[in-house]
């Protein structure tokens, strides 16, 4: 089978593409087809060994290989089709389109995949194509599960900082559709992106500090590492909610003691992934309430152009790796 691979860290150049065995699934496990995988600010950091957040690295470079990649192929969400099941399963069957997280067992990038039976998987979106609902798994739980977190309210204010990300554009849809109103903080070119999702407010990051704003809000929901911690938790109402969805170490030992100290509060507990939330996206997105946004969509020989689109901050929202060509409408021809 077709598979991009990577035997040494470094830029999207030491992507590749190789042919590896075909996988064959045990009884507890299904035999997908990939179809489209999402190219992710996590595989770009895995491929380069650079992580935004420095706590992680010793754990990830234990996990992942100390001198080289100990899993060589990427990817942590997709896309894709039942092809064959082991003889315990009873989940799934051939020919079901599935949609969802393969955690970090990692390695989407390819033609096939094992996993097993009860790994985070739904039915796809029946309004979504393979690649559209490649987009949604990363983006959808992580917001999804942060903003729970908060228990937001009909009429509360969220701002979310690095709104125009993959999770930041469905956090922006998810919080509008619990009846909040929106404040979005992002480069200029993610403007009207982000106006088209519904943020009543566009803050640009680069031409001022949403905190000198002299505004509060009831829930920040933030995803820029290095965006400091006091000056958020200060920009919050009294019984405000601060989400971190990408914390440095200090930040996560400070938000322990903010409730203790303050009557607002602070989560940093990391997205489980669960099959319940995975399946409330798929009835959100059939009912036009939310909707994935795609950057763009390569090839798997264009891999390493993937990955450099997804490392840069103009990228408007999700980037798709298509492994497998939409199949072609048969074309009708004269008797």
């Amino acid at each position: 089978m077709k598979a991009i691979v990577y035997f040494q860290y470094g830029p999207p150049e030491v992507l590749q593409l190789a042919e590896l065995p075909k996988p064959v699934p045990k009884e507890n496990e299904i035999l997908i087809r990939v179809h489209a995988a999402e190219a992710t600010k996590a595989d770009c950091e895995m491929r380069a060994f650079r992580f935004v957040v420095n706590w992680i690295w010793l754990p990830m470079r234990l996990a992942l290989g100390i001198r080289r990649p100990r899993k060589p192929v990427l990817g942590g969400y997709f896309s894709g089709v039942v092809e064959s099941t082991g003889a315990q399963v009873t989940r799934f069957k051939p020919g079901d389109a599935l949609f969802g997280s393969v955690g970090m067992r990692i390695g989407a990038y390819c033609d096939y995949i094992c996993l097993p039976e009860e790994a985070t998987l739904a039915p796809k979106p029946d309004n979504l194509s393979f690649e559209q609902a490649a987009a949604v798994p990363l983006g959808g739980l992580n917001a999804l599960h942060f903003l729970r977190k908060a228990n937001i309210q009909a009429g509360e204010h969220v701002l979310i900082n690095g709104a125009g990300g993959s999770i930041g554009t469905f956090a922006v849809q998810i919080a509008k559709a619990m009846g909040a109103e929106v404040s979005a903080v992002d480069s200029p070119v993610k403007a009207d992106m982000l106006r088209t999702l519904g943020v009543k407010e566009f803050i640009d990051y680069t031409k001022e500090d949403f905190t000198r704003r002299g505004r509060q809000y009831d829930v920040i929901f933030n995803m820029v590492a290095s965006f400091p911690y006091g000056k958020a938790i200060g920009a919050l109402r009294p019984g405000g909610r601060y989400l971190l969805g990408n914390p440095p170490l200090m930040s996560m030992i400070r938000s322990l003691f903010t409730p203790l100290f303050s009557d607002k509060n602070a989560y940093v507990a990391f997205a489980g992934e669960k099959e319940e939330e995975l399946l409330t996206l798929k009835r959100m997105i059939e009912a036009g309430e939310i909707t994935p946004v795609i950057d763009g969509v390569f090839l798997p020989e264009e891999a390493a152009e993937a990955h450099r689109r997804v490392e840069q901050e103009a990228r408007l929202g999700g980037v798709v790796i298509q492994m497998k060509t939409p199949d072609a409408h048969p074309s009708q021809t004269d008797s």
